[in-house]
């Protein structure tokens, strides 16, 4: 998933951060809610991490305007305002779920997983298959031909998306929005890197490639007839 976090406090910001990130997400994180705001705005994500105590506008004031300009994004609330009235509140401004501080780590992955299965549109099924190419989400396991391919946490979550849109031709930018951080520069040649290894671990040595570059516009993962 690609998360934004908005939370002022440092500490919080770098934990949770890395915490996800070890499990296979691609989180941006501001500081404030202007900038998370900002952010929100142009960043394509998949779920946004809410405090309520930001300087400046407040968490609240944040989810507000998204709402009132029909941005959809789930949001979950993390704040130590965990007041039944801040609770109610805060669902009635259309967050998704409300975590009240302190918590466990285990509690926030699982509440993000809860969400996730409430709004993904894409199969239920966590394994993606195309071929001989199988990829399962929840196992975080890629298999080709029932050899298992080994992967990086930056390559999973890559194939993840090519699979999601098998037969689509992704964009160098759309590409950068769903699987690189916010500020990302798509112009640099860090995606043909990382497309060149994802090749050659899972084309390489079969007949059939389904990996494929479409010449001035983006990648798609499809199979093609010989």
């Amino acid at each position: 998933m690609k998360i934004l976090y908005v939370e002022d406090d440092p500490t919080a910001r770098s934990y949770i951060r890395k915490g996800l990130q070890e499990h296979g997400n691609v989180v941006d994180v501001a500081e404030s809610g202007d900038d998370g705001l900002e952010k929100a705005a142009i960043g394509a994500y998949d779920l946004l991490l809410l405090d309520v105590g930001l300087p400046g506008m407040s968490g609240f004031e944040l989810l507000r305007q998204l709402r009132a300009v029909g941005d959809s994004t789930p949001v979950l609330v993390l704040s130590a305002r965990g007041e039944v009235s801040d609770r109610i509140r805060g669902l009635n401004l259309g967050a998704d779920d409300y975590l009240p501080k302190p918590f466990a780590f285990a509690e926030l992955l699982a509440r993000i997983q809860a969400i996730r299965r409430r709004v993904v549109t894409g199969p239920a099924d966590p394994v993606l298959r195309l071929a001989d190419l199988e990829l399962d989400a929840g196992a975080h396991r890629v298999q080709r031909a029932g050899r298992v391919v080994a992967l990086t946490r930056k390559e999973f979550v890559l194939l993840e998306y090519l699979m999601r849109n098998a037969g689509q031709v992704l964009s160098r930018t759309m590409i950068t929005e769903k699987v690189w951080d916010y500020g990302f520069d798509s112009h640099s040649n860090v995606i043909d890197v990382h497309i060149a290894h994802l090749r050659r671990k899972i084309d390489r040595d079969f007949e059939r490639k389904l990996l494929h570059t479409v010449k001035g516009v983006g990648y798609v993962l499809e199979e093609r007839e010989p």
